[in-house]
C-alpha cells in the first residue's frame, strides 16, 4: 500500500508573518531584508512577487521593479516562534513530522488517516487549526503524495493556500506543467548539463537511459536523477523528535558592507567562535578541528587541527590569530565562516585540573550561566566590547543543531 505523505509549505512565510503582526503592511508589496540591513532582498510577499519581484535580489533592482515596495528587517525569533506552534499543531494530525526547513515539514500521515476520513478533512483542520494559532494571514500549501519529493513537488502548484494531491495516475501531466528545477535537488548548474545533453523536461528523465546519465553525472546523482523521472523516492519521513549525531558546528556571517579595518574582522572573527564555542558547550561537546574562511575580493580558508579539545571561542581565536597570511591577499571581507569540526563527547574529553584550560572552563561557566539569564552579550569578552554584538538567531533551513534539540525537548 502505497504511503500517505504530505508536504505543507507557508506561504510567503517570511513576509505573511510580518503583516499577520503589523497590519499597516497587509495588500502592500514588501522585501523582506536581512536584520544587519544588507541591501539584498531575502523574501518578497505575495503582492510584490506579482511585480515581478522574486528573491534573492538586490533592493535596487526590486524598486526598479516595484518602486512602491517596502523594506523590512527580517525577525527569524518570530518566525520560529511561529514554527513551533505549527508544530505543535502538526503533532495532533500524525506522529511522524519532519522540520525540513524553517518554514516547511513533511508529515506521514499514513496511519492516521483513517481518524479524518480523508486528505480533504485532514488538511481543511490542519489549516483551521494554524489560522487560529497564529492568525488567518499566515496560510499554507499542502502537497500530498505516495512519497516526499513528489509531496514537495505538488505543494508548489496550488499556491497559495492550496491543496493538490499527486498521484500514480496524474503524475505524468503535472510533470508536463513543472520545471526541471521545480524538483528539490536539481538547482541551476545540473539544470545547464542536462539541457546540454538534450534533456529539458522532466519526462525527459524518463526516457533517457540511465547509462547515459550515470556517465554524465555519476552514480548517486545519475540515479537521482533516473528515479526523478520515474517518480520514485524511498525515503523517509525522519521525525524532528529524533535525536540527530552532531558531526560539526558552523556559523556564517555575512558583513553589511565591505570592512577594510582588520581589527574589526578579527572582532567578528572571535565574536563567530564565541558563538560556535557556546554551541558546542550547550551540546556538551568539544572539537578537535576548527575551520576559518573569509572571503572579499579575494578568498582564504584553513583547517586547523588542535592536540586539546576545544570549547572556547579564546582556543578558536588563538588558532586564527596564528594564521599570520589571512590578509595577504585581502584588501577588505564581506563575508566571514567559522566552524568546529572532530566532535567529541565533553565527558570524554575532560582537560586536566592543572591546566590553563581548566581555569578558562571556570570563567567560561560563570560567563554562561550569566548571559542564559540575562541574555547574550551581557558578559563579553573586553576584545570585543566596544563592537556589535552579533545576535545569534535561527536559520531559514532549521540547520542549527542546538536549536533541534530544543525542538526535540519540547516535543517529549
Amino acid at each position: 500500500m502505497d504511503r500517505v505523505i504530505l508536504h505543507v509549505d507557508f506561504d510567503s512565510f517570511f513576509a505573511s508573518v510580518m503583516q499577520q503582526d503589523y497590519p499597516e503592511l497587509r495588500d502592500k508589496p514588501i522585501g523582506i531584508i536581512a536584520h544587519n540591513g544588507r541591501t539584498a532582498i531575502i523574501a518578497a510577499s505575495r503582492e510584490a512577487k506579482r511585480m515581478g519581484v522574486t528573491s534573492p535580489t538586490r533592493t535596487y533592482i526590486a524598486q526598479q521593479k516595484c518602486p512602491n515596495i517596502k523594506f523590512v528587517r527580517a525577525d527569524f525569533i518570530r518566525y520560529f516562534e511561529i514554527s513551533k506552534k505549527f508544530l505543535e499543531i502538526a503533532n495532533l494530525f500524525s506522529p511522524t513530522v519532519e522540520l525540513f526547513s524553517i518554514d516547511e515539514v513533511f508529515m506521514d500521515v499514513t496511519d492516521t488517516l483513517p481518524l479524518f476520513g480523508s486528505v480533504e478533512n485532514l488538511v481543511r483542520q490542519l489549516k483551521m487549526k494554524l489560522a487560529k494559532a497564529v492568525g488567518p494571514y499566515i496560510t499554507v500549501s499542502v502537497g500530498v503524495s505516495y512519497n516526499k519529493m513528489l509531496a514537495k513537488l505538488a505543494s508548489g502548484t496550488h499556491k497559495p493556500n492550496g491543496l493538490y494531491t499527486l498521484t500514480h495516475e496524474n503524475r505524468e501531466e503535472t510533470y508536463r506543467g513543472c520545471e526541471l528545477m521545480d524538483i528539490c535537488g536539481i538547482g541551476g548548474q545540473t539544470k545547464k548539463h542536462l539541457n546540454r545533453i538534450g534533456i529539458y523536461h522532466l519526462l525527459d528523465l524518463a526516457s533517457v537511459p540511465l547509462e547515459k546519465l550515470l556517465d554524465e553525472f555519476g552514480d548517486v546523482e545519475g540515479h537521482f536523477l533516473k528515479n526523478v523521472g520515474l517518480g520514485i523516492d524511498t525515503s523517509e519521513v525522519v521525525p524532528y523528535t529524533q535525536g540527530q549525531d552532531v558531526k560539526s558546528i558552523s556559523r556564517q556571517y555575512c558583513l553589511p558592507e565591505n570592512v577594510y579595518n582588520k581589527r574589526m574582522i578579527d572582532q567578528t572573527v572571535y565574536e563567530l567562535g564565541e558563538e560556535v564555542a557556546k554551541k558546542l558547550r550547550r551540546l556538551k561537546k568539544t572539537a578537535r578541528i576548527v575551520g576559518f574562511s573569509l572571503y572579499g575580493d579575494s578568498g582564504w580558508h584553513t583547517n586547523i587541527r588542535s592536540h586539546e579539545f576545544m570549547d572556547t571561542g579564546k582556543q578558536f581565536f588563538d588558532m586564527y590569530r596564528a594564521q599570520k597570511d589571512r590578509f595577504a591577499h585581502m584588501s577588505y571581507v564581506r563575508r566571514i565562516s567559522v566552524y568546529a569540526s572532530g566532535l567529541h563527547e565533553k565527558a570524554v574529553s575532560q582537560q586536566s585540573l592543572f591546566t590553563d584550560n581548566h581555569k578558562w572552563e571556570t570563567i567560561y561557566k560563570t560567563m554562561d550561566a550569566i548571559n542564559d539569564r540575562f541574555g547574550d552579550g551581557t558578559l563579553r569578552n573586553g576584545f570585543v566590547h566596544q563592537s556589535e554584538l552579533l545576535t545569534t538567531v535561527p536559520n531559514g533551513f532549521m540547520a542549527d543543531k542546538w536549536e533541534r534539540e530544543q525542538l526535540m525537548k519540547l516535543a517529549v
